[in-house]
């Protein structure tokens, strides 16, 4: 009973305390005179608010329209785009899966070009950037209708990023009034390294002088993306296409050159390059190159500078000019696949040598190394070159043969006869009666010698073995260092390469194991070089350029090489051993000599009648 009272008395308590307190806040409220006191008062200050706004942004315009008209005194009508709001910013950037281009409001060029798939100098470095830290830019020159120059990249640019059919599109306007201006135009696709670059002006005919062309400059300093910087500046040049199709290329060194009908211009770097191309051929192009690696210890960034200018005339008071730029890998297929004549960029070399490396290496190398690793796929490589090889190779040792067979009649007819031009006479006479030709052995070499060659223009270019290792080497495009030298030595370099120096160990040995047979088979001609002395050095001289030459050489050329050479060895010690009969051909010699000899070819009959005049004029000198 106790315990009901004392809840029933709680209960009674705290209804006393809640009345009391809402009696308190009834007698707090505020009344209707301050809630109307405190909402003008709200109202007061957003107006002083609005006030202060308004005055800011006549202070701005005011602020503006004075820049312009302070600005108009060296910009003239172009003072106009100093107070857009793009003046404010930096950069517009546009990118697909490939590239990342960041393009300067200031100037509307391209300021940065970074390539995602590709890594600078080894597999850890950054991002290869084409174009950074300001070295490269566009300008164009306008002059005014006042006589003023005005350089397009000290100028603001008004971007306007659009998206078009999955492309992405950036307009850039240079304004000189609302309809006034002059546009950059790019256009990037999806999964591409070219961009459409469109230069185009409108209602400027008023504002420009037009009765002249304007100079469109591009220049570019190429910094270094590869281990070998000097290596690497060797194969950096500038590439460009002219006369509808003709293509050139300025020196290593310092070189300038004024082109006609100029349809693109390439800086190319050794596995990287940036181009411009234009649709309506340039007339009158100056481009010039200057290499700026004097130490390659102390010159470690940039390479060479590159400078175009190309001059755009006016049509009607205005521009239109479609071109193109491209920032990407200096790739053979890729190149190739956009039809423009780009392949000619890559160093494939001219003539025979280019028509092997195109229709042959690019196709052959490219299938095994889909299939292959890159250091497998070159021995591969190199074993069915060698295979394809091997009948012809055959027809050397098979001369070779026959001329050592026919050393010991050779030497009789040295003794017997002392007249040079008699000595030469009987000496073509048992040639054709023996049925050998004497030049068989140099033919075939000849024609392996452009397929060597060719391989000296493929694997430097080759950018499928960029950063790609086998066994020591982490990079077949570059030299293949297992021991850093305490300094430098002249045309070695400050490394020592293991490729080369086993591929020189196996060309000393295939030369050893060649020129013996080469020495005993031709006999020494009064008045001719010493062959035998030749042939000696030779040995020694062959690796010696190998070891010192190729040092610093892509390591990818050497293994190719050492495996060249190492199979030509054992092509050679099979057919010697094993296909080569000395007797069949002495027995062979013998009775072809019975039959009727044959006439002498017309370049035997030429090399007798040169022999006759040399002796005769020789006599003449005498008297």
């Amino acid at each position: 009973m106790e315990q009901k009272k004392f809840d029933l008395n709680s209960i009674i308590g705290f209804a006393l305390i809640f009345g009391i307190m809402m009696w308190i806040m009834y007698q707090n409220q505020p009344t209707q005179a301050e809630i109307d006191a405190k909402k003008a008062k709200q109202e007061q200050v957003a107006k002083a608010k609005v006030k202060t706004e308004e005055v800011k942004a006549v202070q701005a315009v005011a602020t503006d329209s004075t820049q312009v008209k302070a600005l108009q005194g060296t910009l003239g009508s172009f003072a106009y785009s100093a107070a857009l709001p793009s003046a404010k910013n930096e950069f517009t950037t546009i990118e697909n899966e490939l590239v990342t281009l960041k393009i300067a409001n200031k100037g509307g060029y391209i300021a940065k070009a970074t390539l995602k798939n590709f890594k600078s100098i080894d597999k850890n470095g950054p991002l290869v950037q084409l174009i950074k830290n300001n070295n490269a830019n566009l300008n164009i020159a306008l002059q005014t209708k006042e006589g003023k120059v005005l350089n397009t990249k000290d100028l603001f640019f008004e971007p306007t990023l659009t998206k078009i059919d999955g492309n992405q599109v950036l307009s850039m306007k240079l304004k000189a009034g609302e309809n006034q201006f002059l546009e950059y135009k790019y256009v990037l696709k999806a999964n591409d390294y070219m961009l459409d670059f469109d230069v185009r002006s409108q209602g400027l005919a008023s504002v420009l002088n037009t009765s002249n062309p304007v100079n469109l400059n591009w220049n570019l300093k190429s910094t270094r993306n590869e281990k070998s910087i000097s290596y690497e500046n060797t194969l950096t040049e500038v590439v460009y296409e002219y006369e509808d199709g003709k293509d050139n290329y300025l020196g290593q060194s310092q070189d300038e050159k004024t082109v006609e009908d100029l349809t693109y211009v390439a800086f190319k770097q050794h596995f990287f390059t940036s181009i411009l191309l234009s649709k309506t051929p340039i007339k009158g192009a100056k481009l010039a190159s200057e290499n700026l690696i004097k130490d390659a210890e102390k010159d470690t960034v940039y390479m060479k500078s590159f400078k175009s200018s190309l001059p755009l005339a006016f049509a009607n008071g205005e521009l239109d000019y479609k071109m193109n730029w491209y920032y990407g890998p200096a790739d053979y297929k890729v190149l190739n696949a956009y039809d423009r004549n780009l392949d000619e960029i890559i160093p494939l070399g001219w003539g025979i040598f280019g028509w092997i490396n195109k229709f042959i290496f690019v196709p052959l190398f490219g299938f095994m190394s889909s299939y292959f690793a890159y250091g497998i796929a070159i021995i591969l490589f190199t074993v069915l070159i060698k295979l394809v090889m091997g009948p012809i190779t055959y027809k050397s040792f098979l001369s070779q043969a026959k001329m050592k067979v026919l050393r010991p009649e050779l030497n009789e007819l040295n003794e017997k006869f002392k007249d040079p031009v008699k000595k030469q006479q009987e000496t073509m006479k048992l040639y054709n009666k023996a049925g050998v030709n004497p030049m068989a052995g140099c033919i075939p070499a000849l024609i392996q010698m452009p397929f060597m060659f060719a391989s000296f223009k493929y694997f430097p270019s080759a950018i499928e073995l960029r950063q790609q290792g086998f066994l020591w080497a982490n990079d077949l495009s570059s030299y293949d260092s297992i021991f850093k030298l305490p300094f430098r030595i002249p045309l070695y370099g400050d490394h020592v390469s293991l490729f080369p120096i086993l591929a020189a160990i196996a060309i000393f040995f295939y030369m050893k194991y060649t020129t013996g047979d080469q020495q005993m088979a031709a006999p020494q001609q009064e008045g001719m070089p010493d062959m035998g002395k030749i042939m000696k050095m030779m040995i020694w001289m062959s690796p010696i350029m190998m070891l010192i030459f190729f040092n610093n050489y892509g390591s990818g050329l050497s293994l190719y090489n050492l495996f060249s050479n190492l199979m030509t060895l054992g092509i050679m010690f099979y057919i010697k051993n094993y296909v080569v009969d000395e007797q069949k051909i002495h027995a062979q010699i013998q009775e072809n000599k019975l039959k009727e000899p044959k006439k002498p070819s017309k370049f035997q009959q030429k090399l007798q009648e040169a022999m006759e005049q040399a002796e005769a004029q020789k006599k003449a000198n005498k008297k």
